[in-house]
């Protein structure tokens, strides 16, 4: 699906470097955001389409996605679906039974990666900024992951189900609570890497703070809404990452920003 959709934007000369560059930064944003979102609902088989293999000798349908809440119908059964719902799938489902901590720091590195790198192309332009692009990386793998794993599972721990109160209430935790702290050392981070001094970092998080949480409240909510209804807690992370690739742009301008 990702060539397919390559070649339509490149037969059509859409999205080239150069006329991508003239676009003001929001609609920057909020098309690589769609494009995310799409890629995610996409991988992760949200439509209602059933895949239906027969077995030899037999008329038996399966249905290839779940139907249990608790086992993320989002995603494909690979056992069902040839190849499952993306490359390597079986392969992360077993290092996320393994090493949950070690294999959502990674997943999260990814995602930073990825979401600086697009800013720097198709956004800030000019030559890539190696030392910015660590930063954030690092960033990814050293907090967003670990702190992710951690709090979801002590979310979930906490309110069961996945019914509208439950599901409203987890939202409202994550956007009320957790993403300030998020955003605070977000920031914090980033000074103390750049070698700001404590009054500078402090100024940094006062004037940019509500500014970064209003584009999260942009844009999690409905995000969080089907990731807290659909997706099992061992999988939060990498949907979360998945979409966020397009929100760490957002975050890597403005915590670039002078």
């Amino acid at each position: 699906k990702i060539q397919e959709i390559s070649y339509h934007l490149k037969r059509h000369k859409v999205f080239t470097p150069s006329k991508y560059q003239n676009l003001p930064i929001k609609m920057k944003l909020v098309s690589l955001l769609l494009v995310s979102t799409c890629l995610t609902t996409s991988a992760f088989g949200v439509t209602q389409t059933t895949v239906v293999k027969k077995s030899a000798g037999f008329n038996n349908k399966q249905v290839a996605f779940k139907t249990s809440a608790s086992a993320s119908p989002l995603f494909r059964d690979a056992s069902i679906t040839r190849g499952g719902a993306v490359p390597g799938w079986a392969a992360y489902n077993e290092s996320l039974e393994k090493s949950p901590l070690t294999t959502k720091a990674f997943t999260s590195l990814v995602g930073f990666l990825l979401g600086d790198l697009l800013a720097q192309v198709f956004i800030t332009g000019g030559p890539l900024d190696v030392k910015r692009l660590i930063t954030l990386t690092s960033f990814g793998f050293l907090y967003h992951g670990p702190s992710g794993h951690y709090f979801y599972n002590w979310l979930d721990s906490k309110i069961e189900g996945t019914g509208a109160k439950a599901v409203f209430s987890k939202v409202a935790i994550d956007q009320l609570l957790w993403c300030p702290i998020f955003m605070t050392v977000f920031f914090s981070y980033l000074g103390l890497v750049g070698g700001d001094s404590l009054a500078t970092i402090a100024d940094k998080i006062k004037s940019d703070l509500f500014t970064a949480m209003q584009g999260s409240w942009k844009v999690w909510p409905i995000v969080h809404a089907v990731n807290f209804r659909f997706i099992s807690t061992k999988h939060r992370l990498l949907f979360i990452n998945v979409v966020q690739i397009g929100f760490n742009i957002f975050l890597s301008l403005i915590g670039s920003k002078a």
